[in-house]
């Protein structure tokens, strides 16, 4: 059981990737703000060209940090940079659409705050939270995908595709993030399991996009989950050594 404990204020550094998000960007990063455990936001445009950057351009203040990616490198690079730039205790990743729920931080940080997690994994599709009802084969695919990792990293995860990751900041900075596209899900969690990171899970509530909606990504970055399973992983390295 999580122990229940006082969340402190101005604890935690968001990370928000952010390409083509002009649509959302502001009202994400509003609802964002209004959380008092959040101390600063750090958003990496991973090269945009809708208009994004220059609505960023005005953002900026004592909370918020605009980092510019030179061209698109895709998530796992923009991540990498925000989390390098990340100063507070706590760091979550964050969406710069609305999928997901920023009034929902202090149920995913709370396991990090009362020092019984180093990892806390927000899961669409545990603890019976609201979910948007889409795509079959996408949920099909995300399942498949967190069975597959769940195997070659013996953890028990039920949502290793989420976006809601939250990490103590020395665990995330102790991470080299190697991946540049979506493959970055699969790799951060092969390399928590590697390291022996006490990771914990909690319910959240979940706002899915179509691809008409700005969904970004597709089935090669399926393909390319599958090999990043087996690359970073202990028994799939262990596998590759084999042959």
């Amino acid at each position: 059981m999580v122990r229940t404990v006082d969340l402190p204020t101005a604890c935690l550094s968001v990370v928000m990737p952010c390409y083509n998000e002009v649509a959302t960007i502001e009202t994400c990063l509003a609802a964002v703000l209004e959380q008092e455990l959040v101390g600063e936001v750090i958003i990496v445009d991973d090269g945009s060209t809708d208009g994004t950057r220059e609505l960023l351009a005005d953002m900026t203040n004592d909370r918020v940090r605009v980092l510019f990616q030179p061209h698109n490198q895709g998530k796992g690079a923009a991540l990498r940079a925000g989390f390098a730039a990340a100063t507070l205790q706590y760091v979550i990743v964050q969406d710069a659409d609305l999928e997901y729920d920023p009034s929902e931080f202090p149920k995913v940080v709370g396991p990090l705050v009362a020092g019984d997690a180093d990892v806390v994994y927000g899961s669409r599709f545990a603890g019976g939270e609201a979910h948007r009802v889409l795509f079959f084969w996408h949920s099909m695919g995300n399942k498949l995908l967190t069975l597959v990792s769940n195997m070659f990293t013996d953890l028990n995860l039920t949502d290793m595709e989420t976006c809601y990751k939250a990490f103590r900041r020395e665990v995330i900075q102790s991470i080299e993030i190697e991946e540049d596209r979506f493959g970055f899900e699969p790799e951060v969690t092969a390399k928590v399991a590697a390291a022996g990171w006490r990771v914990f899970e909690v319910g959240i509530s979940y706002n899915g996009r179509t691809y008409d909606e700005g969904k970004k990504i597709g089935w090669r970055d399926g393909v390319r989950a599958f090999w990043c399973i087996v690359r970073y992983s202990r028994s799939g390295q262990r596998y590759l050594r084999s042959f």
